[in-house]
C-alpha cells in the first residue's frame, strides 16, 4: 500500500513537470491528499485485519468519495472527481497494469474523467469529451475551457461503443452516436464552416471589434494568473477586464511582496492598456485554508468583499500590494460580491488608509479606480446607491445564478442557467442604461462574454466592453463584428 501510494505520487509529480500553472495547481492538490494520513488509515486499517491492499483501497475511498459527493458545497462535490483519480492512480500501482492511452482525436466517454487523465492526453490534435455525470465546476472543466477543449457534462445515457462514429457539437450543446449519412453530412458541414469562420476570426483578431452599424466594443480578456499573458499578444485585445487574485491564495495567505510582484508582471505587459484586478474572491466555490468560513450555503455567506471586510488584516496587505503595483500601469481594482453601499465606502476608506500610510513611508504608489462586480441581483435592480464606483463589471455567471435560483455547478438546472433568459437580459440592460446615464463605465466579463450565442442580445442590452478568455477572443471579435448594437443606451458608443 505504500509503495502503491509513493507511486502514484511520484507519477503526479512527472506530470507536474510539463504543466501550466493551472495544471500543477491541481495536481499539487492531489499530491496533499495522498500525503494526507487520515486518508489512508482507514485502507491501512483494513489491512492489518487481513484484507486485500486493493479491497481495502477501494473501499476507503468509495467512502470517502461517497463523502464529497453528498456534500451541499457544490466545490466539495466537484472534488470528487479528483478522489477518483487518486483511486484509481494507486489502483494501478498496486495492480501493476498501466493505462492505455486513446487515440488521438478520440471523443472520451464516460461517468466522468480525472484531471490527470486530461493532462495526460495531446489535445493538439483534437478530440473531446462526453460526460455522463461532471460538474462544469470541475477540475476537469476548468482545464478543457482553458484549453478550448469540445466537452459536456451532464448528458446522462449516451449508447456508444470503442471505435463507434460520435459527432459532438460543444458549442450547440449537440452528441450524436452512430449517426445516418444525412446526419453525418450535416455536421460536416456544419463543422467545415465552423472552421473556416475560425480562421478568418484568427487572421483579423489584430482588428478592433466594430459592430455592422458602427459601434466600437471593446474587448478585454480574463486571466487567472500571470503566466496566463506568456500565450497572448496584447495588440489581440484592448486589455484586462478581469485578473483574478484566488491563484495568491491556493496554498495559504500569501505576502505583501509575492502579491505585488504578481500585479506588477501584468500591468507592465498591458502597457497603458487597462488592467482590472479583482480583490480576492475567496468563499463560495473557492475555500481558502486559514481564510474562508465553513458554511451550509457558502455561496450566499461569507465570501468576495463581505469576507474581505470581515478580515482587514488580510485585505490591506492586498491593498498596499495593489497601491505601490498601480505605478507601474494602468491600474483599475474590483470589489468582487458588493450588495451593499458602506462596503464599498468601507473599501475605499480602506485603501485610502493604506495609501497614506505609504505616502508617510514614501513608498511609491497610485490610487487607482475602485469599482465593483454587479452580481447580486439588489445591486443590479437598485444600482443608484452605489454611483459612487468608478466602474461597474457584471458578473454574468453569480448574477445569472442568483436570479434564476440555479447553481451554476449543477448539471441537474444547467437549463435554467442561461444569461439569455429574459429577466437576466432585463437586469443587463438595466445597469448599462445606468452607467450610461450617470458616465459610469459598464462592462461584462462572465462566461456569457464570450459565448457567439449570447454575444448579439448582451450587445442589444447595452454593453459596450466584454471581457473574455484568450481562447474566445477571434471568435468574440467575430461574432460582434457580425451583429447589431440595437437599442443603444443614451451616452452609450
Amino acid at each position: 500500500m505504500r509503495a502503491a501510494l509513493s507511486e502514484a505520487a511520484a507519477s503526479i509529480a512527472a506530470l507536474m513537470q510539463s504543466a501550466d500553472e493551472e495544471a500543477a495547481g491541481i495536481l499539487e492538490f492531489q499530491i496533499a491528499m495522498l500525503d494526507d494520513e487520515s486518508l489512508v488509515e482507514p485502507a491501512l486499517a483494513a489491512i492489518a485485519a487481513g484484507a486485500s491492499a486493493a479491497d481495502a483501497w477501494s473501499d476507503a475511498m468509495a467512502t470517502e468519495i461517497e463523502g464529497y459527493e453528498a456534500a451541499e458545497d457544490g466545490y466539495f462535490r466537484a472534488r470528487s472527481s479528483d478522489l477518483r483519480d487518486i483511486a484509481a492512480r494507486v489502483l494501478r500501482a498496486l495492480s501493476g497494469i498501466a493505462e492505455k492511452a486513446p487515440p488521438h482525436g478520440a471523443i472520451i466517454q464516460g461517468k466522468d474523467l480525472t484531471p490527470t487523465q486530461f493532462l495526460a492526453m495531446d489535445w493538439t490534435r483534437g478530440g473531446g469529451i462526453v460526460l455522463k455525470e461532471g460538474s462544469p465546476a470541475s477540475h476537469v472543466a476548468m482545464l478543457a475551457r482553458s484549453r478550448g477543449v469540445p466537452m459536456l457534462v451532464g448528458v446522462g445515457s449516451l449508447e456508444a461503443a470503442n471505435d463507434d462514429l460520435v459527432l459532438l457539437d460543444a458549442e450547440h450543446g449537440h452528441v450524436v452516436a452512430r449517426p445516418d449519412t444525412e446526419a453525418h453530412r450535416a455536421f460536416l458541414s456544419a463543422s467545415a464552416t465552423h472552421r473556416d469562420r475560425l480562421q478568418h476570426a484568427q487572421l483579423r483578431v489584430r482588428e478592433r471589434a466594430v459592430t455592422v452599424d458602427g459601434v466600437t466594443i471593446e474587448v478585454l480578456v480574463n486571466i487567472a494568473e500571470p503566466a496566463d499573458v506568456r500565450t497572448i499578444d496584447i495588440a489581440h485585445c484592448d486589455g484586462v477586464g478581469l485578473m483574478r487574485t484566488e491563484f495568491l491564495f491556493g496554498h495559504g495567505l500569501p505576502d505583501e511582496a509575492t502579491q505585488y510582484s504578481a500585479y506588477r508582471t501584468v500591468l507592465e505587459w498591458a502597457g497603458d492598456k487597462p488592467v482590472t484586478i479583482r480583490t480576492v474572491d475567496a468563499g463560495g466555490d473557492k475555500p481558502v485554508p486559514g481564510y474562508t468560513v465553513e458554511e451550509t450555503n457558502p455561496f450566499l455567506g461569507l465570501r468576495g468583499i463581505r469576507l474581505s471586510l470581515s478580515r482587514p488584516d488580510v485585505f490591506r496587505v492586498q491593498a498596499r500590494a495593489l497601491l505601490r503595483a498601480a505605478v507601474h500601469g494602468n491600474l483599475k481594482v474590483m470589489f468582487p460580491m458588493v450588495s451593499l453601499a458602506r462596503e464599498l465606502v468601507e473599501a475605499t476608506h480602506l485603501f485610502e488608509a493604506e495609501a497614506a500610510a505609504l505616502a508617510a513611508a514614501g513608498i511609491p504608489h497610485r490610487m487607482p479606480p475602485l469599482g465593483i462586480m454587479v452580481e447580486v441581483p439588489a445591486v443590479a435592480i437598485s444600482p443608484e446607491g452605489l454611483a459612487s464606483a468608478a466602474f461597474f463589471s457584471i458578473g454574468s455567471n453569480d448574477l445569472t445564478q442568483y436570479v434564476m435560483a440555479a447553481g451554476r455547478d449543477n448539471t441537474a438546472v444547467a437549463a435554467l442557467n442561461d444569461v439569455r433568459n429574459p429577466a437576466v437580459i432585463a437586469l443587463i440592460g438595466h445597469v448599462a442604461r445606468f452607467g450610461a446615464a450617470h458616465a459610469i463605465p459598464v462592462s461584462l466579463c462572465g462566461d456569457a462574454g464570450g459565448d457567439p450565442t449570447a454575444i448579439p442580445a448582451l450587445l442589444s442590452a447595452g454593453i459596450r466592453a466584454l471581457s473574455v478568455t484568450p481562447a474566445q477572443l477571434p471568435l468574440a471579435k467575430a461574432t460582434i463584428a457580425a451583429s447589431r448594437a440595437q437599442d443603444t443606451p443614451d451616452g452609450a458608443a
